[in-house]
């Protein structure tokens, strides 16, 4: 199967885009078309061995309409922007508002001569003596005439396409205005030939009747109106998109390329994978790749929707039109052209705004019976009023009114501007959502499975607790220098965490790695041992006596190892026992720890009525200490990655609507299964098949923001349709006249003309408020620089009056490398070691907020935290 795009020109309403597609349908070998009346594009999915290019194409000609294969980000949301081009393919959008401004401008030009002419004498406004009387008449309408032609000529694409598709048997919006203005215009002629004869035969009673019986001033103003609904229709449009046009326009046309030791700029499309490209501060990156040379701090918001730059470093991955801000940097293209994250997340979106929702086919099947139903009511209520002795100028008006007010443009917009506006705002946030029936889908969900590592937590150990009977920083190169030689995830933390702090491992001879206990090794001839319980057990050394354990923060706890081991598990955690050949020295625990936004993601799920379940490989007492942590529903542990999907098809069994959150790499199987997949934390690998939603950032609470997302955009869509109906429902029996006898309603062609506008333009208008909505924010997480501050300006208060009142000086220094509390710790600690000085230390921020007595010396601060193994980032 082979999906394409085209380009579809000369589609105005929903009738045209439900014609399309039926006629591309018909064809044998179509598996799926989407046509989208706002992009003025079609996604066609078929099988190349039965149905060619050229077939669909000639298809879409023979029922009335043009087409042609889509280029590259040439059309539908784009806006007609091109990506590494050489010649930006011109805006489509743009060509046609500047066309409508010209036919807008000479429509009312001509209009409002036609306007007085028509009207002004009924305010009392002066007639041109040539045009007053009764003797004047056929002047008069002639006139009128003559003013209707340059109208009528500047929107002849409204005729053309109109009785273009009615004689295919496929009426659509522009049939309506067609018939209904010619039907004024024919009048208007055949008055004139009737008070031509009425002045020749002295008729003056036949003159009267046909002189205030002038339909010229409906029929143009019935087209300007509609040209001006269309000229802000279109002009809306061009908002709908604005997300994907920014991102757009990041993209770098550039880049600068090293071959054969000398740099060269080349465009950006002549870049190949395996160049070297160099990036210097302040440009953009022009291609995926990763870091060869130098480190620096990537803008990645365009990307991620993330504000904060991220350090990059040797190996580390940058993204296309992502912004390179501080350091120099060369890096290996691995990703270049339409392979790149940057083109995948444009046509994943516009992908996403040329499909339609489920939605939206309540809306295509009312469309296409629709304008040929229209038509039939303006025949009957013609032939109704003359049959209850009405005028013939009176059944006329009403019918012309019918086909007027009921132009199903509303119906037609009702959903896909939604959608546009809703992915484009997605886009913004780092939420790519593939499809309009994954935007649908998401609002119904009342179950979210999430995948434990790399989801709810960190995905990647760390030491949370270090207690020992001996000095920290002995007890700590003992742990190092055991765990240097070792091979276990949990080594590579600990070794992280001593190399944070600054400590060297001790030497270890007769290394020793003893499968399913742990390791040892000898220091100074001294056997050491570091393990589980079972390997001190076995060494004869585990005592049940209370021992005094004293931990980073020089707090004392006193227990029996067995006990805290018990303690230290409940809590999540992996504790490590180690001992020399005669006593247990201390205990190292290690966990993957909870992102700092997890629990507040799920609170936010469950405020709005959705049930939250874990699904981990982990053993259910870790399992259980994160549930308890972030108040989790449900439980289901020791699941194995292939068991996934069947825990997935058990919940949808018992009727729940369910999303899974995964990394998409080992939950592919049941991120297929769910009814809507969420791939968390995507990064460069934005393309994941099995997922319908991908988040780019690795934050949970861009699943509830998802949710969110999708729940705004199905209720506007609802809106825009329960509108489109109302309109149309109410506005077709008052343009037919059903009110006329009991209320003396009635509307005047001109009137419905305006109205019909007037519903177009508000069920945009309506979708572009979507534009205001907002990703989801943790409560206490939000603006926690602000409240830090606040906390420290609290503080100085203090400190100022215990300093009696002496200079005090604020500083911010920014912190790389702070991991978890004990880091916390040991940065106070070093800045609190200068006298005077008080710190408040944030993980959050990456930052020491610093009160001094006096002046202080920023590089001695500064010098303090890099010697307690510790980037300084800026001291503010």
């Amino acid at each position: 199967m082979r999906k394409e795009k085209f380009d579809v020109t000369g589609m105005t309403c929903s009738a045209c885009s439900s014609r399309v597609e039926k006629c591309v349908s018909k064809l044998e070998g179509t598996e799926k078309v989407s046509v989208n009346l706002l992009t003025n594009s079609m996604q066609v999915e078929y099988d190349e061995g039965i149905l060619s290019e050229e077939q669909i194409i000639n298809a879409v000609v023979k029922a009335g309409y043009g087409a042609s294969p889509q280029t590259e980000y040439g059309g539908g949301a784009a806006a007609g922007a091109a990506v590494q081009t050489d010649s930006p393919k011109k805006n489509p959008v743009e060509e046609q508002m500047k066309n409508m401004k010209m036919r807008l401008i000479v429509s009312f030009v001509f209009l409002v001569p036609l306007m007085y002419v028509t009207m002004g004498h009924m305010v009392g406004l002066p007639l041109p003596s040539f045009l007053d009387g009764m003797e004047n008449a056929v002047s008069f309408a002639f006139t009128q005439f003559l003013l209707c032609i340059p109208i009528i000529f500047v929107n002849r694409k409204y005729y053309i396409k109109g009785y273009q598709t009615l004689f295919h048997l496929a009426p659509n919006m522009d049939s309506l205005i067609a018939i209904g203005s010619t039907a004024s215009l024919v009048y208007g002629i055949f008055a004139i030939y009737r008070m031509s004869y009425g002045l020749g035969q002295g008729n003056m009673e036949l003159v009267h009747r046909y002189y205030h019986d002038l339909y010229f001033e409906s029929a143009a103003m019935i087209l300007a109106l509609i040209t001006v609904g269309k000229y802000l229709e279109t002009r809306s449009k061009g908002k709908t998109s604005e997300a994907i046009t920014k991102l757009l326009d990041l993209a770098p046309k550039t880049a600068v390329v090293e071959r054969g030791g000398t740099e060269s700029e080349v465009p950006v499309e002549q870049v190949q994978v395996g160049d070297i490209v160099v990036a210097r501060p302040g440009s953009s990156i022009p291609v995926d790749g990763f870091i060869v040379e130098g480190s620096t701090s990537v803008d990645e918001a365009a990307i991620t929707g993330e504000s904060i730059p991220v350090h990059k470093q040797v190996n580390d991955t940058v993204i296309a039109a992502t912004m390179n801000k501080t350091g120099f940097i060369k890096f290996k293209a691995t990703r270049v052209g339409n392979d790149t994250t940057f083109s995948q997340i444009i046509r994943l979106v516009e992908d996403a705004s040329a499909s339609k929702a489920p939605i939206a086919k309540i809306a295509d099947k009312i469309a296409g019976v629709f304008v040929p139903g229209v038509m039939g009511i303006a025949l009957v209520t013609a032939i109704a009023w003359l049959a209850v002795g009405a005028t013939f100028e009176f059944a006329l008006s009403c019918a012309i009114s019918v086909l007027v007010i009921s132009c199903p443009c509303a119906l037609g917009l009702a959903t896909p501007v939604a959608i546009m506006v809703g992915t484009g705002k997605g886009a913004e946030y780092g939420i790519l959502i593939k499809s309009g029936e994954a935007l649908e889908m998401a609002h119904n969900i009342d179950s979210v499975v999430l995948d434990k590592t790399g989801t709810i937590t960190q995905g990647k150990p760390v030491v949370t607790d270090v207690e020992t009977v001996l000095g920290i920083g002995e007890f700590l190169a003992v742990a190092a220098g055991l765990e240097q030689k070792s091979e276990h995830p949990l080594a590579e933390a600990i070794l992280e965490y001593t190399k944070k702090n600054s400590i060297s491992p001790v030497t270890v001879t007769d290394f020793e790695s003893v499968p399913g206990r742990g390791v040892k090794g000898k220091i100074k001839g001294v056997w050491y041992f570091a393990g589980n319980r079972r390997m001190m057990e076995e060494a004869g050394i585990v005592s049940e006596q209370e021992i005094s354990f004293r931990n980073a923060a020089g707090e004392i706890i006193k227990s029996s190892v067995g006990k805290r081991l018990d303690i230290l598990a409940d809590e999540g955690k992996t504790p490590m026992l180690f001992a020399d050949e005669k006593r247990i020295l201390g205990i190292l625990s290690v966990a993957d720890v909870v992102k700092p936004t997890s629990r507040e993601a799920v609170r936010q799920l469950k405020e709005q009525g959705i049930q939250v379940v874990m699904l981990t490989g982990d053993n259910k007492r870790t399992a259980e200490a994160i549930r308890r942590q972030l108040d989790i529903d449900t439980v289901i542990a020791e699941v194995l990655p292939q068991d996934k999907e069947k825990e997935i098809a058990r919940l949808q069994e018992q009727g729940k609507k369910v999303a899974m959150v995964g990394d998409g790499i080992n939950d592919a199987p049941a991120l297929a299964r769910a009814d809507v997949g969420m791939a968390i934390g995507a990064g460069t690998d934005v393309a994941i098949e099995s997922a319908d939603v991908v988040l780019m950032k690795n934050d949970l609470l861009d699943v509830v923001t998802a949710v969110r997302l999708s729940k705004a955009v199905i209720r506007n869509i609802k809106q825009n349709l329960f509108w489109a109906f109302f309109y149309n429902t109410l506005g077709i029996p008052v343009a037919a006249g059903v009110f006329y006898h009991a209320f003396g309603l009635k509307l005047n062609p001109m009137i419905g003309a305006a109205a019909m506008s007037m519903s177009s333009i508000f069920v945009v208008t309506n979708a572009l408020r979507l534009k205001r909505f907002e990703a989801s924010k943790g409560a206490g997480t939000e603006n926690v620089s602000k409240v830090t501050q606040e906390a420290v300006l609290q503080s100085n208060e203090i400190e100022q009056s215990r300093i009696n009142k002496e200079d005090v000086t604020m500083i911010t220094m920014k912190i790389n490398g702070m991991m978890c509390p004990h880091c916390q710790a040991a940065v106070k600690k070093a800045l609190e070691a200068f006298e005077g000085v008080t710190a408040d230390v944030n993980l959050e921020d990456k930052a020491a907020y610093i009160t001094a007595a006096g002046e202080a010396d920023k590089d001695a601060l500064a010098k303090a935290v890099t010697d307690a193994g510790y980037e300084v980032v800026s001291v503010e």
